[in-house]
């Protein structure tokens, strides 16, 4: 099982930003930990994370064939790239749509995902373990 991590916009911050919601701990460790996990579980992980959505619509697209899940947090791509939503209609790849905080319990705005529609399940509010919470979705 080979599962495509990505991360949007300002993810790449995790660790200095906001530590009250999404934890001191970087982007860096947290991939380390997530490929641990699928390491353990005999999966294989690729990480990818950019803060421009055209990359990240790239990205979907060359996982068709190549990837048998994709874990994806848009971060703020997610209330409103219809781009997105749409790379992720248009292949045939799992998508878990996941965030470390509970954004419902946030701002208004952070309350609607144009993504989930499209992606096969959603995972928030667990910090770190919403990508291992994902990643096990795909391993049951």
């Amino acid at each position: 099982m080979k599962i495509l991590v990505l991360n949007g916009v300002n993810l790449a911050l995790t660790g200095r930003r906001e530590r009250g919601v999404y934890g001191s701990e970087t982007l860096e460790e947290i991939n380390k930990a997530v490929a641990a996990y699928a390491k353990a579980r005999g999966a294989e992980t690729a990480f990818f994370q950019s803060d421009l959505e055209g990359e990240l619509v790239r990205a979907i697209h060359g996982a068709q064939g190549m990837y048998d899940g994709i874990i994806f947090n848009a971060g703020a791509f997610t209330h409103y790239s219809y781009a997105l939503r749409d790379a992720i209609a248009a292949v045939e790849v799992p998508v878990v749509e996941v965030h470390m905080s509970n954004v419902h319990a946030r701002e208004e705005f952070r309350r609607n995902s144009v993504l989930t529609p499209v992606c096969r399940g959603e995972v928030l509010g667990f910090g770190k373990n919403s990508y291992i919470l994902a990643l096990e979705s795909f391993l049951l």
